[in-house]
């Protein structure tokens, strides 16, 4: 298993491959269908109060029965995967398969998207703290600020590359 620590660097990303185990500890946020849109014309309008460069975010919603990961190819998240890597996002973390379009916006951008098992107990297990950042009135689908510890997952496309 590979060990990345947040922020996400190019270097980081060299040593992974299509396949590889990893795990990613610090800081990571959540978005999905409600979240991501609005993150994205927060970007186009320069509005974002966070650092975008070298971060992760993990498509789900975070409510109290805990985090698992949401299927990533629905419309209103995986559009925004472009634009996210554009501006820094290094790893996106979900579950399903995405569009050969939207793989070739990950190599360009050089990011990467992993998958981990749907199993609550364990991701939420993994949360540290978590504090809400964005879109408050989305509910469980605001934007989290998570501190992680080995959240687990398989690197599912890099470099264009899809897994099998």
């Amino acid at each position: 298993m590979k060990h990345l620590t947040t922020p996400i660097t190019d270097d980081d990303l060299a040593n992974v491959n299509v396949g590889d185990q990893i795990s990613i500890s610090g800081t990571i946020y959540t978005g999905r269908d409600a979240a991501l849109p609005q993150l994205v014309r927060l970007i186009e309008e320069n509005k974002v109060p966070f650092d975008l460069n070298g971060c992760v975010i993990m498509h789900t919603a975070f409510s109290d029965a805990g985090i698992a990961p949401t299927t990533s190819s629905k419309v209103e998240i995986e559009s925004t995967i472009p634009k996210l890597s554009e501006s820094g996002v290094k790893i996106h973390i979900g579950k399903g398969m995405l569009s050969d379009e939207t793989a070739e916006k990950l190599k360009e951008h050089h990011s990467i998207f992993v998958i981990t098992p749907p199993v609550a107990a364990l991701l939420t297990n993994k949360v540290l703290k978590k504090k809400c950042v964005l879109f408050e009135k989305e509910g469980m689908e605001a934007m989290f600020k998570l501190d992680v510890e080995d959240i687990p997952g398989i690197v599912a496309i890099h470099n264009g590359k899809k897994i099998k």
